[in-house]
């Protein structure tokens, strides 16, 4: 943490300005290292709340200090060990705070200049715990890493805050109970721990990609936070290969925003898009990144879909899209990481370089899914097969059960249209 995370650089200049910055970009390092610190998540929230309010005090008398962050630590820290005296079990508490430090090891030393060890690696380790609960990971990366508030992260998932505050207190109460441990697992952990972290950090991103319910299609404040807790998890484990392809995946899709909706907020299909839109700076970011996330050993299911998005990105339009490659890619995938919802990819994929039969045949036999009876992308490509095959009795069907699905308000605008081009020609 340096004085580049604060004071000239934020919008407007003011000591609150300031330290919403601060706060925002540095939180979940200043947490991090706090509860390596202290060994309580609760403790560590708590101070840091105080420092902040400490800084909105102090700064706008007496300046934003060259390193803020440094600041903010030493000035947390004073809080935790002032509330630790003061607790009635101090004693028995410092006790356990030092055997649980022990076994974390020797807390690092400050870095070259006193800026703040990088601790949010065990952090995310933390918040994406097996012990927990798959749907309350996410909610805790986005609370303590992306430094979201509580409000925040329940408009996230679109719940309310009371019922939000109550899953991440439970998810706190479980981190105590069950003593997970604040560290990076060992190499032989790392395998079959690492996915829980990617996933938190992708379910994320999917639900700023595509919204699953309410007024918009994408959710581009959700989107850019996944991508940037992407990016430290990318800095902090460099020769990860799957921590670099879901970055690149990421990048190669958000690259496409822009384009992704139309004046009104509606959806705008891969075939119809303004290529010219695409983020070309972030296609080349993230193109950069899959070759280190192919190559080394067995490709991952983020370095294949970040392989996949790549192909996308290069082509000049629908046309010149490299299809048989990306079919090739899919099987791979549903070898590696077999879904329902990547066979429907794929049967898209077939019906683009076979034709709309091909992909017909493949997306019946996938009529028994459950996961994709309730999954409105289904129906919908199957509407749009049917169409193109000329059985628009059936397609129309197909669109108005997709509709019934639909959890958004452009998904649905977008289907209406669709079956209304079938029901009434020249509408």
């Amino acid at each position: 943490m340096d004085g580049r995370d604060a004071g000239a650089g934020t919008p407007d200049g003011t000591p609150a300005a300031s330290v919403e910055a601060v706060f925002r970009e540095e939180r979940g390092r200043l947490l991090a290292a706090l509860v390596r610190r202290f060994g309580d998540l609760d403790l560590a929230e708590e101070v840091t709340s105080e420092a902040v309010e400490a800084a909105l005090e102090r700064w706008p008398v007496d300046g934003v200090p060259p390193k803020p962050g440094a600041w903010l630590m030493t000035t947390a820290r004073r809080k935790a060990v002032d509330r630790l005296r003061r607790d009635q079990a101090f004693a028995a508490r410092l006790a356990v705070l030092q055997v649980e430090a022990d076994r974390a090891g020797p807390v690092p030393a400050a870095e070259p200049g006193g800026d703040l060890p990088d601790e949010r690696l065990r952090l995310f380790f933390t918040c994406a715990h097996p012990a927990l609960a798959a749907e309350d990971r996410a909610a805790l990366t986005l609370r303590y890493l992306g430094g979201l508030t509580t409000p925040e992260v329940a408009r996230a998932f679109l719940v309310p805050t009371a019922t939000m505050a109550k899953r991440i207190t439970r998810a706190k109460k479980k981190i105590r109970e069950a003593r997970i441990p604040f560290r990076v697992p060992g190499a032989d952990e790392l395998p079959d721990r690492l996915p829980g972290v990617l996933q938190a950090v992708y379910s994320i991103f999917t639900e700023g990609y595509a919204a699953s319910s309410g007024p918009l299609l994408q959710r581009l404040d959700l989107a850019e936070e996944a991508v940037r807790l992407a990016r430290i998890l990318h800095r902090l484990l460099p020769r990860e290969r799957e921590a670099a392809g879901l970055l690149g995946l990421m990048l190669l899709v958000h690259a496409r925003r822009d384009a992704r909706t139309g004046p009104a907020g509606e959806p705008v299909l891969l075939e119809e898009q303004d290529r010219g839109r695409w983020d070309r700076p972030m296609i080349e970011e993230g193109l950069v990144l899959v070759p280190a996330a192919l190559t080394g050993g067995p490709p991952g299911p983020y370095g294949v879909q970040a392989a996949i998005a790549a192909l996308h990105d290069e082509a000049a339009d629908v046309a010149s899209t490299d299809w048989p490659q990306i079919v090739a890619l899919y099987d791979v995938l549903l070898a590696i990481a077999p879904s329902p919802v990547v066979a429907l990819n794929r049967a898209a994929a077939v019906a683009m370089r076979d034709g709309p039969q091909a992909g017909l045949d493949l997306l019946d036999e996938l009529a028994g899914e459950p996961l994709l009876r309730g999954h409105h992308p289904y129906p919908a490509a199957r509407a749009d097969l049917l169409h193109r095959l000329g059985r628009d009795a059936e397609a129309a069907s197909a669109y108005r059960e997709a509709l019934d699905l639909a959890g958004t308000d452009p998904d649905r605008a977008l289907l209406r249209r669709r079956l209304d081009m079938i029901e009434r020609p020249g509408s």
